[in-house]
């Protein structure tokens, strides 16, 4: 919480991927500092339960069900958002997934348009369904989750991951020049490497293991590492700041 007190008092956000990692830690950090929050994910029981964590904190939370890789699901979503909670301030693009590293030339078709359909479809089906609505109200806060593989190359990752963190952070600064003038602002934040349960499932150890041994400060990244950096970017403390990518990775990449 800031020293001056809850940052986001009244305010409506939708996280997606809520369920676990970093949607996980911003969705209890903004529901924290005051913000009532939409829990989107496909996994039912893990938003559930983290709705229950919200109430918990004396916070408002709805949990909904969404495939972001469908258009109709998230507007579905934010229409449930809407009657729920009567708008939408703020938007965090967290949802994705991760395919270990892989030759370029063995990525099959079905692989490349799941991943492009959850990491870059999905972001953008969000921002679509969102922007009419803070386009009306003159205001609203957007932070898109990329990756220090869309500044670099993925260590983990395969190409079709790069690519979609690359075209994230493309789609941050187009966005944000768009709708600037309306009091929205569009961010970005790459983390590199995390200790979470996405990456243990999509990636071996030895290949953590060797990306922890090539950040400066030592150690992978966590939950608690990003989501600060998010809600700051989602703060009025930011007025000034929209197109932006904040790098979050432990010294890894310095540009």
């Amino acid at each position: 919480m800031s020293a001056r007190g809850p940052r986001f008092t009244g305010r409506v956000a939708i996280v997606t991927g809520a369920a676990r990692g970093v949607g996980r830690q911003v969705a209890l950090d903004l529901a924290e500092e005051g913000a009532h929050v939409v829990l989107s994910d496909i996994r039912q029981d893990g938003i559930e339960s983290v709705a229950d964590e919200i109430a918990d904190l004396g916070g408002a939370a709805l949990p909904i069900v969404t495939d972001i890789s469908r258009a109709d699901d998230v507007d579905k979503m934010v229409g449930h958002a809407i009657e729920h909670f009567g708008t939408v301030d703020a938007l965090v693009n967290n949802a994705g997934i991760l395919q270990m590293k892989q030759p370029l030339e063995t990525i099959t078709d079905t692989e490349w348009e799941r991943m492009m359909g959850v990491n870059l479809n999905g972001a953008f089906y969000c921002l679509r369904a969102v922007l009419p609505i803070m386009k009306e109200r003159n205001y609203g806060r957007i932070v898109n989750v990329s990756s220090s593989a869309g500044r670099s190359t993925s260590a983990n990752g395969g190409a079709h991951y790069t690519v979609s963190k690359a075209a994230i952070l493309g789609l941050t600064r187009h966005a944000a020049r768009e709708t600037a003038r309306y009091n929205i602002r569009v961010n970005a934040v790459a983390p590199s490497s995390l200790d979470t349960d996405m990456a243990r499932e999509a990636v071996s150890a030895d290949h953590l293991d060797a990306s922890k041994a090539q950040i400066p400060v030592g150690r992978l990244g966590h939950a608690t590492d990003i989501s600060p950096a998010i809600l700051f970017l989602l703060s009025d403390e930011v007025g000034f700041t929209t197109g932006a990518t904040l790098d979050i990775n432990g010294g890894l990449l310095m540009i």
